[in-house]
């Protein structure tokens, strides 16, 4: 699974206008281990993915934005909404989001960018990124309803039922 995680980052590395989604690709991985293998291997798949996207892909994008949020992101929602009311669970989620986008654009300005060059969007990801984390975790939501309820069955991996 971090094979593949890491391969999908790989991609998105290689073409520029797909570092994104390659991440969300690759949360996906961590979504299959977190409902298939619990235990301790959603976090081992993350670790070990982030890790070789860090260190192997030439263009980081994809890799920072997995190591950040994308990666650990399927763990926590799955907590979140086992755990709490569906609106604490979704202003814990929303929160989590914004400290990992605000940590990220910090770091971007302080490490990878020239001084001064820091530009008003930047800050402007802060009020854009909610609307798209909330698309993204109802999005995250349907795959696993779809994979849960038709894909699984049908393809017969982990079904306790037959």
């Amino acid at each position: 699974m971090a094979a593949l995680g890491t391969a999908l980052l790989t991609v998105g590395a290689f073409v520029d206008v797909l570092d994104l989604t390659a991440a969300a690709l690759a949360s996906l991985t961590v979504v299959f281990a977190v409902i298939e293998l619990r235990g301790p291997y959603p976090y081992m798949i993350y670790a070990v993915t982030a890790l070789l996207s860090i260190l192997l892909l030439p263009v980081k994008t994809p890799g920072l934005v997995y190591a950040l949020f994308a990666g650990y992101y399927p763990v926590v929602k799955a907590v979140f909404e086992r755990h709490f009311p569906r609106p604490v669970a979704w202003l814990f989620k929303i929160l989590l989001f914004n400290a990992a986008l605000a940590l990220a654009v910090f770091l971007v300005v302080r490490f990878f960018m020239a001084p001064g060059t820091v530009e008003r969007w930047h800050y402007w990801l802060l009020l854009i990124g909610t609307p798209v984390f909330i698309l993204y975790d109802l999005a995250l939501t349907r795959l696993i309803t779809a994979y849960l309820l038709r894909w699984r069955r049908r393809l017969h991996l982990f079904c306790d039922d037959e």
